[in-house]
């Protein structure tokens, strides 16, 4: 008798009578299911959500380390750009005038429309506009004169040393007999740095 009619002949209502090895097969069958039931009920299915968590913080944790580590590898290039900032901040401040400075910059923007052969009909500076750290000085100008002496104009305030910035230009005919004499009204702002004290207030 081979063992698959063995198999077959089991009385599957009376366990008792079959041969010791099905029997012992049996039971080790059934104690292996059910170690390994109470393992996944009592073990797996409690530590599942833990070992879940614990993988979003290891990807959490791991895409810090690498924003981490990228910023440290560019660390020498960040403090040069910053050293670069710093320097060209430094350089622009040095362009804008101080308060004692500021009645100059006026007669160079007033000699810088002379020289360029202008008739100057109005120079008002207006009130200083505080800023952040900056504070504003917009000048009303009107002056008449040429194309081109208007243009000498404009090209001496760019190369003025200090920053002088030109805002609503408004170009129109001085005379209708005289095709090239022009009137330019413009708004001329130049900036100063504020002090410490300045920016507390």
């Amino acid at each position: 008798m081979n063992l698959i009619e063995e198999l077959r002949n089991l009385d599957t209502n009376d366990p008792g009578r079959w041969p010791l090895g099905f029997r012992v097969s049996a039971i080790v069958i059934v104690f292996v299911a059910v170690a390994a039931f109470s393992i996944y009920m009592f073990v797996v299915k409690t530590e599942v959500p833990l070992l879940e968590r614990v993988q979003r913080e290891e990807l959490e944790l791991r895409a810090t380390f690498e924003d981490k580590q990228r910023r440290a590898a560019n660390f020498d290039a960040y403090r040069a750009q910053l050293a670069d900032i710093e320097r060209d901040f430094g350089a622009m401040l040095r362009q804008l005038p101080g308060r004692t400075e500021v009645p100059n910059l006026l007669v160079d923007i007033s000699q810088t429309g002379l020289a360029a052969g202008l008739e100057e009909k109005l120079f008002q500076p207006m009130g200083e506009i505080q800023r952040d750290f900056y504070a504003e000085l917009p000048i009303k100008i009107r002056l008449t004169g040429s194309y081109h002496e208007l243009g000498e104009f404009v090209s001496g305030i760019a190369s003025l040393p200090r920053i002088v910035t030109l805002h609503d230009i408004a170009i129109t005919s001085a005379d209708r007999e005289i095709y090239d004499e022009l009137t330019l009204d413009v708004t001329a702002k130049t900036y100063r740095y504020l002090d410490e004290e300045a920016t507390e207030r």
